[in-house]
């Protein structure tokens, strides 16, 4: 784990305590882009998620009324799970989707893990979120994946027969990818957005366990991201290739970080468009 595969643009989310964090209502522009379910028409529910490793708070969301929808698991940044990621799983929800998003962190801390005075260009504060994702490992990270599928399933508003997603942004790429590994028979489309560590030359390498999934793949990659390690596209695209599976990777033109808002390089337009594909290919594969 280093710093290259975390999040390294600063928050700007004033949102962070953790009253605001449990009361927080999202303001109509985070929402105006969405034709789906209005806001009103999502149930929201703080979560406890029992794990072989103790217990994940988390957050679920899933349309009002009767009926079952598909299952999707968020995999939040390396900053975790906050307002911005809770906006992002009332959002998907509105679509039609059953959400949970996580607290990847819950070894170390509750959520949120940081407040409005946190500062990404800290080197203490920055090392307390890297010691956060260390405790995880990839054991770890495979057994919270079957656990978070497990709760998913037993929800009633989630429809067990039709395939499951998962989405990360940053560290949450990877995790997304050791996720489709580990439930190869649930995951049915991965997206992975401004993911750090896709391609290593460790043999733990995310990129490594693509024969072992049976999903679909959502690459989004920001363009510094690729200008640091431009063969990493290529390389993705050959692992795809290699093993069958069904992939779009593709360098956008923005920063790493703009998908999530109150990142300080969040950019809307690309944010959109990103969010779109990211609905076709759950359209598309999660029957």
């Amino acid at each position: 784990m280093c710093d290259d595969d975390i999040h390294p643009g600063l928050v700007e989310d004033s949102r962070l305590s953790r009253r605001g964090f449990g009361l927080l209502t999202v303001a109509g522009a985070s929402l105006a882009a969405a034709p789906a379910l209005a806001q009103s028409n999502v149930v929201e529910k703080d979560v406890a998620v029992k794990t072989p490793d103790g217990t994940a708070d988390c957050a679920l969301f899933y349309p009002v009324g009767k009926g079952t929808w598909p299952a999707v698991l968020i995999w939040p940044d390396i900053m975790g799970l906050r307002p911005a990621f809770r906006d992002m799983g009332r959002r998907l929800a509105g679509e039609g989707y059953v959400v949970l998003v996580v607290n990847p962190f819950y070894r170390s801390a509750k959520s949120p893990v940081i407040d409005d005075k946190f500062d990404f260009s800290n080197t203490e504060q920055r090392a307390r979120l890297t010691g956060y994702r260390a405790a995880i490992g990839d054991d770890g990270a495979d057994r919270d994946s079957a656990a978070y599928l497990t709760f998913l399933d037993a929800q009633p508003q989630t429809n067990k027969v039709r395939k499951a997603g998962v989405q990360g942004y940053c560290m949450g790429g990877p995790l997304s990818f050791r996720t489709a590994a580990a439930v190869p028979g649930r995951i049915a489309a991965v997206g992975s957005f401004h993911g750090g560590g896709l391609v290593t030359k460790n043999p733990n390498s995310p990129h490594l366990l693509i024969p072992k999934t049976n999903a679909a793949y959502l690459i989004a990659k920001a363009r510094n991201d690729d200008a640091k390690e431009p063969t990493v596209k290529d390389d993705l695209k050959a692992a795809f290739a290699a093993a069958g599976r069904t992939a779009t990777v593709e360098v956008y033109p923005a920063d790493h970080g703009w998908c999530v808002k109150g990142s300080a390089v969040y950019n809307e337009a690309e944010a959109e468009r990103a969010w779109a594909a990211l609905l076709a290919m759950y359209k598309t594969q999660l029957a």
